[in-house]
């Protein structure tokens, strides 16, 4: 007999649980429906659902995050960066093997052996009627910082490829978990035909109706739970795919209802509990400002500038989402400070080019910018701020610890490791650097303040 198998996915929630008990709701509604009608459902989530901005994801080390996933009753999810590479190692580790659901990542290694235990490369999913539906994951590949945390990423496309090859004969319809963006999964649908449906994520970009790649149906569902995907899939008797069709469903539309909001204040309060062990005690506030310096700032600067043995160091002031009052000091109070997964680094620089990037950081342009991405979780860039760093009457006057900048000379600059992606500084992109992980602005400023 003929069959319809319903699919629904979600991707890059990044701990915006918002809309988190309408999706709950939602899908667990959906699979009674289908249940009734004796259709298939199978469920997926794409990665970054986890985001350490938010205190419960931060408290209890991303497994608040597998909780709430363990709910849903995902069929199989894959994981992104927030999870692969701000997690240190163990509570990587440790976060997924409380799941009650396969996590499917096929370029994720041990650094010097296999697969993490808590992985697979690929699974076989069996609708009512017997159809089979191969799984295959994969994350994107930010292979220098997965080495730094013990981990060993492998190029996405070779692992589809061998697990295409793996799974020959096997299926009778292909999915792929991609967290890489939409880009790559352009280029995967038009390279490979046998893959039927290739649910993304990573570049947040929302496909209301999906899209057809050279008969990949591609589907997303944006960011932050503003969507849940659906895509619906017609199988003959014989188990071959007759059609296939995306939509969205946008939680905006969904009814809320009482005691939702409970649930999301919830979370707040569970993760600040966590995160209510003390730091320091203050005897005065430490203020900060984005657009001019500030007390708070140049501790932040100085906390970098030494915990990366630097020559001299800048930092943007947008870092900073707020003050710290005299008295106690939490980690819940860093973690509001400093929400951002964003890690220390050193880069190495001959002087002629240390001294280019020291003026291209007074861009006033900059200040306002309203910056997004990169593990940023501010507002605005801000101005900018340094340790040992001083400018002269003229714009080519650069001073590094009292001294003008010799052109030869390497020098050691210590910032953040969103600098090094190219958006600002492309030189930074290409120069020697040393990322200091799995320590976040946040732990350096702590460690300063003790």
């Amino acid at each position: 007999m003929k069959e319809t198998i319903h699919i629904y996915h979600t991707n890059d929630l990044h701990s915006h649980f918002e809309q988190w008990p309408k999706i709950k709701r939602y899908l667990h509604e959906k699979k009674k429906e289908h249940a009734v009608h004796n259709e298939t459902v199978f469920m997926f989530d794409i990665g970054d659902h986890a985001d350490r901005f938010h205190p419960l994801t931060e408290g209890t080390g991303g497994k608040g995050n597998i909780e709430l996933m363990n709910e849903i009753g995902y069929d199989a999810v894959t994981i992104g960066n927030n999870e692969g590479i701000t997690f240190s190692y163990d509570e990587l580790s440790s976060m997924y093997r409380a799941a009650n659901f396969p996590v499917v990542v096929s370029n994720l290694f041990e650094l010097h052996g296999d697969r993490p235990k808590w992985t697979v490369p690929h699974m076989i999913l069996e609708s009512k009627t017997g159809f089979r539906l191969a799984v295959i994951g994969v994350t994107a590949y930010y292979e220098h910082f997965y080495k730094k945390l013990g981990w060993r990423v492998t190029p996405p496309m070779e692992e589809v490829e061998i697990e295409l090859q793996r799974l020959k004969s096997q299926y009778d319809g292909l999915v792929l978990l991609s967290h890489l963006g939409l880009a790559d999964d352009e280029w995967i649908g038009s390279e490979y035909s046998q893959i039927d449906l290739i649910l993304g994520g990573h570049t947040h970009h929302v496909l209301k109706q999906g899209k057809d790649v050279n008969g990949t149906l591609l589907g997303a569902a944006g960011k932050y739970g503003y969507f849940i995907g659906h895509m619906e899939i017609e199988i003959s008797e014989d188990h071959k795919i007759l059609s296939k069709r995306a939509e969205l469903i946008h939680t905006q539309d969904l009814p809320e209802e009482e005691g939702d909001q409970v649930y999301v204040h919830h979370y707040l309060h569970a993760g600040r509990e966590k995160l209510s062990r003390q730091v320091t005690t203050l005897t005065h506030p430490l203020k900060s400002n984005w657009f001019d310096t500030s007390p708070l700032g140049q501790i932040l600067c100085q906390s970098i500038h030494e915990w990366t043995n630097a020559d001299c160091t800048m930092i943007n002031a947008g870092l900073l989402m707020g003050d710290l009052e005299e008295g106690m000091v939490t980690r819940y109070d860093l973690h509001q400070l400093l929400p951002h997964p964003i890690n220390p680094c050193v880069i190495e620089l001959k002087g002629n080019e240390l001294k280019e990037v020291l003026k291209q950081s007074l861009n006033s342009d900059w200040t306002y910018y309203e910056l997004k991405g990169l593990g940023f979780r501010g507002k605005v860039f801000g101005t900018m701020l340094f340790h040992h760093v001083e400018f002269g009457s003229s714009i080519n006057q650069v001073y590094v610890k009292g001294k003008e900048i010799e052109p030869n000379k390497t020098y050691r600059l210590g910032t953040i490791d969103m600098f090094t992606f190219g958006h600002f500084f492309p030189e930074l992109q290409r120069a020697k650097k040393h990322y200091y992980m799995p320590e976040f602005l946040r732990d350096v400023l702590e460690e300063s303040l003790k």
